[in-house]
């Protein structure tokens, strides 16, 4: 071997993913388990069709704040007290479609953990002077969060993107604190935490024994329905500005709906979001911060429900560059469409992609949220082969396509607030 010679380089083409195990629970729902962990830790996630859509008055947000409050046997000190003892870590989540709960731990502790997790949110009591202290910390909170312009330009930006849908738009309100029941609670926790159990994620070194008891104990609370989600949404084009006045920055959202893996533009629009603003190097970054000095940080990105999605902007800047700022957005957006990308450039993000896929894909817990992330539409890890090859065939006229297709000016919902 001569080492003076830097071994050749060469793109990736393909990866050898490693799927998860599946334990099927019912005919709707599944246990994952990833067993491949080459050390001791562990983590178990439970998702429920309890996002936000599932009811107009913010019970979502309520109940699975509370999930921890206590139940007849145990205060919400107790239950966190046998958690820290076991060396567990919490983490829960709320997005519109979905609630997720996880645990971090050791894989020794994983069973016992589970059995005092799942006792916590399926025999919560909902304890009045609990809820009220809850309700008092959320509601101020909130307050607090409307005092910065980020909040109250993505909350607003929330409501015109799902202009078409309700459910989609609602956010949290003041109204919705002091009209909660303890009745309230308890029936969106029978309906959606007792009875809504979509999917049991296990990653860990377990015995399969073990993996198949957490499976059964699941099915307790597991979803005999498949839940339904919006198969389409639409936004309301146009700009609105929220004033705050005192403010010495302003937000900027800018985005329309549009769609994820199902569609068959996803893989190419997804190339030509990197160009546009998900890496360092990326346009908006190189124009916006390096070029303009309007902000510390600017992105554009791709986010997925289970049957649609949408596009974002994203960035924070002085108050008196705001419209500066809007313009260039709307310039980059228009150079894309009217010029060809170069070769260089694409080859540039082309590099960056492949290096980013195959960091997403390192090691089992990276692995296992590839995983999730695509079958969430039906799809398996397949579906980052056929990105790679996506990656490798797009041409600059196709990114000059998809962006008049997709990212015209007059398409897009403008939310700034300041």
């Amino acid at each position: 071997m001569d080492r003076t010679q830097a071994p050749a380089l060469s793109a990736i083409t393909e990866v050898n993913f490693v799927s998860p195990i599946t334990f099927v629970i019912n005919k709707h729902v599944n246990l994952y388990h990833m067993p491949y962990v080459p050390n001791d830790t562990a983590r178990f996630d439970l998702y429920f069709d309890a996002g936000k859509i599932r009811n107009q008055k913010s019970l979502s947000s309520f109940v699975n704040g509370l999930l921890f409050s206590g139940t007849k046997d145990k205060t919400s000190v107790e239950i966190n007290a046998d958690i820290n003892r076991l060396g567990g870590f919490l983490d829960t989540g709320l997005s519109a479609e979905n609630a997720v709960i996880s645990m971090y731990c050791l894989k020794e502790h994983l069973p016992e953990l589970f059995d005092i997790l799942f006792d916590a949110i399926t025999n919560v009591s909902f304890r009045e002077d609990e809820v009220a202290d809850f309700l008092s910390d959320r509601k101020q909170k909130l307050h607090i969060s409307r005092e910065k312009v980020s909040y109250l330009a993505q909350s607003n930006f929330q409501k015109e993107l799902f202009a078409s849908d309700e459910k989609y738009a609602t956010i949290l309100e003041d109204e919705h604190f002091s009209s909660v029941t303890q009745e309230d609670l308890k029936a969106f926790h029978e309906n959606y935490i007792l009875n809504g159990l979509e999917r049991v994620v296990v990653i860990g070194n377990i015995p399969a024994a073990e993996v198949q008891k957490i499976a059964s104990k699941a099915g307790e609370i597991a979803a005999t329905r498949r839940p339904e989600f919006a198969t389409s949404l639409q936004n309301r084009i146009g700009s609105k500005h929220v004033e705050k006045e005192g403010a010495l920055q302003s937000a900027i959202r800018v985005g329309r709906t549009l769609f994820n893996k199902n569609h068959p533009d996803f893989l190419d629009f997804f190339v030509l979001n990197t160009i546009l603003g998900d890496y360092f190097g990326s346009r908006l970054m190189s124009n916006i911060r390096e070029d303009k000095g309007y902000t510390y940080g600017i992105g554009s990105m791709i986010a997925e429900l289970n049957n649609t999605g949408y596009f974002l902007i994203a960035t924070e800047v002085g108050k008196d560059v705001r419209e500066k700022a809007l313009q260039e957005i709307r310039n980059e957006l228009d150079r894309l469409c009217n010029e060809l990308v170069s070769e260089q450039e694409l080859d540039l993000v082309r590099n960056y992609m492949r290096g980013q896929l195959l960091k997403s894909a390192d090691g089992p817990y990276a692995m296992t949220d590839l995983f999730l992330s695509a079958s969430l539409q039906g799809k398996d890890l397949e579906f980052y082969n056929d990105a790679l090859l996506a990656i490798h065939e797009i041409t600059p006229e196709r990114i000059q396509e998809l962006a008049n297709k997709y990212l015209r000016w007059d398409q897009m919902t403008i939310v700034t607030a300041g």
